[in-house]
């Protein structure tokens, strides 16, 4: 029990030390109350020279979520969030220097070792042999902007109850290493910063519900008590990261195969379960549609309608235990994934948890709480 209490005394020592080490950051900007929580930059979608194609990863699915989300008049280009880049000062609040430099082109016995970590960690083997600053150009920073839109989406969240990045969710991503086409750790960059700026906030609970383990996450907050995690996943695909999984609080490992019935009942009790264990400041909801059937990565069978249901059983339990919840869109590779996603956000919109005066609805204390928690845009908490 003493030993409990002198690292709980630690953890609030060096959140202090984290608070006033605050770097100036653009990524918490001032929204207009007029613009909904929801971050998109049409700067997410990777083209280039169809090399895009190798992976099957819908590299321009997020453009086309936002596409389907005009198209019912849901969203305009005015009233959405215009996601800005995460500069490095800002990926360094988790990263380490090293890794980053990996990203980049440097000199190796004497020849320019390419572009072989990213090639690596996009699983896109023809990147090898273009030059760093293409791949930089065409592949990371479309990758640095989405991991910018889920730290901006953090704040948004905790201003209004709910956001949405329609992007981000790189959960195979640690500090110093990425995988499995992940190569900022968007996720744990999201809760750092709120740890770091946005007084009040000090646990976080993360929900990942794409097919994959999130080991990148999970690696991350290993020891860090004020993080919580709930991964329900396919327990015979990649990664696989037995390390890991230690960090879990709660683990629902499925098998292959999985349908609706058995999958949404235990989305269902785990989320309550998880919620009624600890009580977060702020929800990362990891919604990767990789759990589609037929997908050709994460071995599971569930349906469109099971998708939407899963969405709404999430965001549900959130306002139901009133925490604000951040969406992010993860994994997900068949073509038909962007019009799942925009469904399952007009239907969290017509079951007003998303939109349309939903904060109002949060509850009569939540928002006024949220909004005074929230730091000025950009400002370093030392010079507050």
């Amino acid at each position: 029990m003493k030993h409990g209490n002198i690292h709980v005394k630690m953890s609030e020592k060096e959140a202090t030390q984290e608070k006033k080490c605050s770097h100036r950051t653009e990524l918490y900007i001032e929204v207009p109350p007029t613009c909904l929580p929801i971050v998109y930059s049409p700067e997410y979608n990777i083209t280039f020279m169809g090399l895009e194609k190798l992976h099957p990863f819908d590299a321009g699915k997020w453009g086309k979520v936002i596409h389907f989300l005009k198209e019912e008049q849901f969203i305009t280009d005015g009233n959405i969030v215009e996601a800005r880049e995460a500069t490095e000062e800002d990926l360094l609040v988790v990263h380490t220097k090293r890794y980053l430099n990996k990203l980049k082109n440097h000199i190796l016995e004497g020849s320019r070792e390419w572009s072989l970590v990213v090639a690596t960690i996009t699983e896109i083997p023809p990147l090898l042999f273009l030059p760093n600053f293409l791949v930089q150009r065409k592949v990371l920073r479309p990758l640095r902007t989405q991991t910018g839109g889920t730290i901006m989406a953090g704040k948004l969240a905790m201003d209004r109850g709910w956001a949405i990045n329609v992007g981000g969710g790189f959960h195979h991503c640690s500090s110093d290493k990425g995988g499995g086409f992940c190569a900022y750790a968007d996720i744990t960059l999201a809760i750092k910063f709120l740890f770091e700026r946005v007084e009040g906030v000090s646990k976080a609970t993360i929900i990942d519900l794409d097919a994959h383990q999130g080991n990148g996450h999970e690696r991350d907050f290993l020891e860090d008590r004020r993080v919580y995690i709930m991964d329900v996943y396919n327990r015979y695909i990649y990664p696989g990261d037995g390390y890991a999984k230690r960090a879990i609080k709660r683990k629902v490992e499925l098998d292959w195969g999985t349908e609706d019935q058995e999958y949404l009942q235990k989305v269902e009790l785990h989320s309550e379960g998880a919620l009624n264990e600890t009580r977060p400041d702020i929800i990362i909801y990891n919604a990767g549609t990789d759990i589609l059937d037929g997908d050709p990565l994460g071995g599971l069978a569930i349906s469109p309608q099971g998708i939407v249901k899963r969405d709404e059983i999430v965001f549900r339990a959130a306002r139901r235990h009133g925490i604000p919840i951040l969406m992010v869109t993860s994994g997900g590779y068949q073509k038909k994934t962007a019009r799942i996603i925009a469904d399952s956000i007009l239907n969290l919109h017509r079951q007003g948890l998303v939109g349309g005066g939903a904060t109002e609805e949060a509850g009569p204390s939540l928002v006024p709480l949220m909004m005074s928690k929230s730091v000025s845009a950009g400002a370093p908490l030392s010079v507050l």
